[in-house]
């Protein structure tokens, strides 16, 4: 009942839907271990449980879900975001229908992954401002050599203004595995790389967005020699990396102290939209002070086995497209 009540006095901030069909604004959020309670046998989320060593309650999950909510209406409720982590449909619907985001009209695509721990990519969309034509997951996994990851999800669509919209989301493996791991995340990254031009080639006018957790800096291999990029801002196809011109004093993940983008996105096409700013939401609840002067850093849902009541250990971005004249 208290929830309820919540709820109910959260909806009245949700701000009303804008009908300019000019504009196209896409986020992107590593949300960290958004998982239900429940045990799935199939996976590794034991942790992720009432039982389990983190003690993960309804109470929590919920806190976080709000949390979430809270912070989409602060970016003005994007009309396309990109989610990592999420256990599966139960956190998404949750999200979608639980919280005030059900007065915004967010659906959502997803697929279950092989990942081990079933953690996956997802969509969140507004269906008044983007119409969702078609989707699948790309299986970028290699059974033969017990490598499981999160496939790429690839959504085709159509803005209100009649604009083609291609995503591809993603959440490429950590550089745990040494030069193993590395061969399958320059792979991935070729993958993202071919798939982009191939919807380029399909939709010559269409944006082509790609945005993920890369688990890559800007300079690493996968993404300057995956992707192609070497020192340039555009690869050989046009493809540009986005990120490459964000503050260098901040990133969307901070690591031993210091401040990175893992998180990126990639733009081909749409010669018709003008990107207006890639902006890093480095609002006050996302934050806590490090300690020791040393700065601020991400406030986690939890930091090893201690509960912090944050969301995330990453920081969204949001893109904003405008359409030329």
């Amino acid at each position: 009942m208290r929830r309820l009540a919540v709820i109910l006095m959260m909806m009245v901030s949700v701000p009303s839907q804008s009908q300019d069909f000019s504009t196209f604004t896409a986020a992107w959020w590593n949300v960290e271990n958004l998982f239900d309670t429940r045990d799935d046998p199939a996976t590794n989320d034991d942790e992720f449980t009432p039982q389990g060593d983190l003690h993960w309650t309804q109470r929590k999950m919920w806190a976080k879900l709000q949390g979430i909510y809270k912070t989409l209406t602060m970016m003005d409720l994007p009309d396309v975001v990109g989610l990592a982590e999420v256990e599966n449909k139960y956190v998404l619907r949750s999200l979608c229908e639980g919280t005030p985001l059900s007065q915004a009209g967010y659906r959502y695509v997803h697929y279950d992954s092989p990942d081990k721990r079933g953690i996956d990519v997802a969509l969140l969309y507004r269906k008044e401002r983007f119409r969702v034509i078609c989707s699948r997951a790309v299986n970028v996994s290699d059974s033969t050599e017990d490598f499981y990851t999160r496939d790429i999800l690839v959504v085709e669509g159509v803005t209100a203004g009649g604009d083609t919209i291609c995503l591809l989301l993603n959440h490429w493996p950590s550089k745990r595995g040494g030069e193993e791991a590395e061969v399958h995340r320059l792979e991935i990254a070729r993958t993202v790389r071919a798939l982009m031009n191939e919807l380029h080639e399909h939709y010559p006018q269409a944006v082509v967005l790609a945005m993920g957790d890369m688990n890559s800096t800007v300079s690493e291999a996968p993404v300057r020699d995956g992707m192609g990029f070497g020192d340039d801002t555009n690869n050989a196809e046009g493809i540009r990396n986005l990120t490459l011109k964000m503050p260098k004093d901040w990133g969307s993940h901070k690591y031993q102290g210091l401040w990175d983008y893992i998180d990126q996105m990639f733009l081909l096409g749409g010669e018709a939209w003008m990107v207006r700013d890639l902006r890093l939401m480095r609002y006050d609840h996302l934050l806590m002070e490090e300690g020791s002067n040393a700065g601020m850093r991400p406030k986690r849902t939890y930091r090893g086995p201690k509960y912090e009541g944050g969301l995330s250990d990453h920081l969204p971005l949001l893109l904003r497209l405008k359409r030329r004249e």
